[in-house]
């Protein structure tokens, strides 16, 4: 299956259309993405794994890879390091965003596969599915969803599934 998210601000989730939101800087080409551009890259990004907080609720029904999250992980986001856009563990030699976050927007994520098969050094890191803030504003280059929003798309999800970004939105 593939869900698909418009730069428009709605994702389809089979036949039903949510709200959204993406990156600050709107949607570019995959060949265009820069390291910390706040652009949501467009393309077809397979679904790699969940990552959830333990604490904050139970276990997400999904078909994916599944993992908990722990206090001191993190992902690099250094485009010279060897753990570029890999999760790390926090504190790290290098730049990392911690995953762990108080706000609650990583509470439940989904990795997807930007620039992970080869990694290209400056060319995204850390571009997931992940919670919205309750106003939806933009994010650093992720999609983020209402939590419900999210928890359906991952029970729905399976290995195969991918997130496609597009620039035009809904009946274009």
């Amino acid at each position: 299956m593939i869900f698909t998210a418009h730069a428009d601000g709605r994702l389809l989730i089979e036949a039903r259309s949510v709200r959204c939101a993406l990156g600050r800087a709107g949607v570019v080409s995959a060949a265009a993405k820069v390291e910390g551009d706040g652009a949501s890259p467009a393309g077809v990004w397979p679904l790699r794994r969940v990552l959830y907080r333990p604490d904050r609720g139970p276990r997400p029904e999904t078909r994916l890879p599944i993992a908990p999250l722990f206090p001191n992980d993190g992902w690099c986001d250094a485009p010279g390091d060897r753990a570029y856009n890999r999760k790390v563990t926090v504190p790290y030699g290098a730049r990392a965003e911690r995953l762990w976050r108080e706000d609650g927007l990583y509470d439940l994520l989904v990795v997807l596969a930007h620039n992970d098969a080869p990694v290209i050094p400056g060319a995204g890191s850390a571009i997931f599915l992940h919670i919205a803030r309750p106003d939806y504003s933009p994010t650093d280059g992720c999609v983020a969803l209402a939590r419900a929003d999210l928890e359906t798309l991952m029970a729905l999800s399976e290995p195969g599934d991918a997130l496609a970004i597009v620039s035009f939105g809904l009946g274009s």
